[in-house]
């Protein structure tokens, strides 16, 4: 650079991952910046160009926008663009054009490849792949805070000592911590009540910090569960408070250590495929948010992660569907239990209803819809009670609607394509997301494939689906922030599920129908699309890593709220993300925008 690169240091120490940089790379870096201004609605550069390198703003504004022109985002001083291009294949895939002229600096690519592969904090940041890799679930190379099982349960030191112990039965604990604000000074155990309290006739209106053991041994959420085997081997004791800065954040126990070991996604199946009662069924099913946590602490990928879990919701099904008829005798005639929504994508979460439905051989009579009404009902009900709750919808098999002969559900499906009206898209959309649970499977094979095949042909359903697809939209604003919720309880919140993971789920569901792919999984009908050159490799890579930024973000959210003692949960405030978080959450939603660009130009074609 010509000018005194001195300013140019200030200003990148305030951006990041600039700010990351030692002193004199920093300084080398800003040599490398050239410097240009753009007057109001200048091109920096068009869709499609070659680009020399990435764009970071030092004042001004630039409107990136779509090829086809929409406005993706506006952005300010300190956002860096043109990255992704440049990433991919060195062309550019948006318009940026100046507003209100702006001055930008433009950093070459060599030097930008350079600092990627020298500097771990730059090859995050301009990554948007996975930040997560799976990692061996043995307890002892755990890190202590994936181990705590939820928020601590603290009183004050002068708590009556009664009162405390009315605390831990409540709570179903056998440690308390004495907190004074949320600084640890103590623990008392339920054996510290046995021979301190009781066995020396203590007033149990005395407090608390009479019987507690002041200054416990502790651990931060950075040790290893290594460290936990060996300080309650070593010091025989059976409780570790967790502490960060001082500050209570967990208490670990050696039940905590023995449930971590017990809770994995086999041992649930297994308990859930030999359980004999609904109730029993339900205790099972109770554990799955402790698995999550787990899970999602262990690094598992977002689709191992619900694979797991929708693993165990199909075994609950297929035990109810066995005691059922158990109780109504042999099914009178072949039948299949399919699951639609997220069970059918195999891609339940933390929070999960009910979606259902079933097929029956055409030679039933109406004696025996009558035995399937009652099947349905059994199974529904027991569903509910283990978690899976009645479906808001009535999209179950104990309505009518979706308990029918094959005849029947072929006829529905003819219709849905060839008369799609608003309530036909909707309905197709879910039924495109069958799976068999239990029953006879092959009823559903040939079905599926006559659908998939009559879809496809029919440009005008397709182009009705396309349509469909682009209600949901990513929660994109302008100025580099998000569209959040503008009421009620979830106000200024993004839901992650509806604008989030949904919109790429419908994507996934439109080219699954284009290239007749009979995947249901929404990752899997990505990687068949870029496959089968429904999409290109290179917008099916981004789209799939936009993909698994946002589901493993939704994920996180539900762990940390299940490790708050909170139920799981679908939205979340961009105030509780750090600001590198933010940025990649946001360029994640910018990409799955600019592929409903895409394949909405792609229904202009068809109609």
């Amino acid at each position: 650079m010509d000018q005194d690169s001195t300013p140019l240091l200030a200003f990148l120490e305030t951006v990041h991952p600039y700010d990351s940089l030692p002193r004199d790379e920093m300084a080398r870096v800003a040599a490398s910046f050239s410097r240009r201004h753009y007057d109001d609605g200048a091109v920096i550069y068009a869709a499609g160009e070659p680009l020399t390198g990435i764009f970071l703003i030092l004042e001004g504004s630039v409107e990136v926008l779509e090829p086809s022109g929409g406005l993706v985002s506006l952005l300010g001083p300190r956002n860096s663009f043109g990255e992704r291009g440049l990433l991919r294949d060195g062309m550019a895939v948006t318009t940026a054009r100046a507003t209100r002229g702006a001055d930008i600096l433009m950093l070459p690519e060599a030097e930008f490849r350079r600092l990627i592969a020298t500097y771990p904090a730059f090859e995050r940041f301009f990554h948007r792949g996975r930040q997560h890799e799976a990692r061996e679930a043995d307890i002892s190379t755990r890190k202590v805070g994936d181990l705590i099982a939820r928020a601590p349960i603290a009183v004050p030191p002068d708590t009556p000592i009664r009162e405390a112990a009315r605390r831990m039965r409540d709570a179903h604990i056998s440690c308390l911590a004495i907190t004074e604000g949320d600084r640890l000074v103590g623990i008392v155990t339920a054996r510290d009540f046995v021979n301190k309290v009781l066995a020396e006739g203590l007033d149990p209106a005395a407090p608390v910090s009479r019987v507690m053991a002041a200054d416990p041994m502790v651990l931060t959420p950075d040790s290893l569960g290594s460290d936990v085997l060996n300080r309650m081997l070593e010091h025989r004791i059976g409780h570790l408070p967790v502490v960060d800065d001082g500050r209570l954040v967990g208490m670990i126990t050696q039940t905590d250590l023995v449930r971590f070991q017990a809770v994995s996604s086999a041992l649930l199946v297994r308990d859930a495929a030999t359980a004999q009662t609904v109730a029993e069924l339900a205790e099972n099913t109770a554990r799955i948010p402790r698995l999550l946590v787990q899970l999602v602490g262990g690094g598992s990928a977002h689709e191992v992660v619900t694979r797991l879990i929708t693993d165990i919701a199909d075994t609950v099904t297929r035990r109810l569907l066995a005691m059922a008829e158990a109780e109504l005798g042999p099914a009178p005639v072949p039948y299949l239990w399919l699951a639609c929504g997220s069970q059918g994508r195999q891609e339940q979460t933390g929070v999960s209803d009910q979606d259902n439905c079933l097929m029956i051989d055409d030679a039933a009579t109406e004696a025996d819809m009558g035995y399937f009404a009652r099947l349905a009902k059994i199974v529904s009900d027991g569903l509910n009670a283990c978690g899976y709750v009645y479906c808001p919808g009535d999209m179950m098999a104990t309505n009518p609607q979706w308990c029918q002969r094959m005849s029947v559900w072929r006829g529905y499906f003819r219709k849905w394509i060839t008369t799609p009206d608003p309530m036909a898209q909707m309905l197709a959309s879910v039924m495109f997301d069958l799976r068999a649970i239990g029953g006879t499977a092959s009823l559903y094979t040939e079905l599926q494939a006559e659908v998939l095949e009559l879809a496809a042909k029919n440009s005008i359903f397709v182009a009705h689906m396309i349509s469909n697809s682009l209600k949901h939209n990513p929660p994109l604003g302008l100025l580099r922030g998000f569209a959040t919720i503008r009421s009620g309880e979830y106000k200024n919140h993004i839901d992650l599920k509806h604008n989030g993971v949904v919109p790429v789920v419908d994507l996934g569901r439109v080219y699954a129908l284009i290239g007749q792919l009979p995947a249901v999984n929404t990752r899997a009908r990505l990687e068949a699309a870029v496959e089968a050159g429904v999409i290109s490799a290179s917008g099916g890579r981004d789209l799939i890593e936009a993909y698994d930024l946002i589901a493993q973000a939704r994920l996180e959210h539900q762990a940390r709220r299940v490790k708050g003692g909170e139920k799981p949960d679908n939205f979340i405030a961009p105030s509780e993300l750090s600001d590198f978080e933010r940025s990649h959450l946001r360029d994640a939603f910018v990409v799955v925008r600019t592929m409903q660009s895409a394949v909405g130009q792609a229904r202009g074609a068809r109609s």
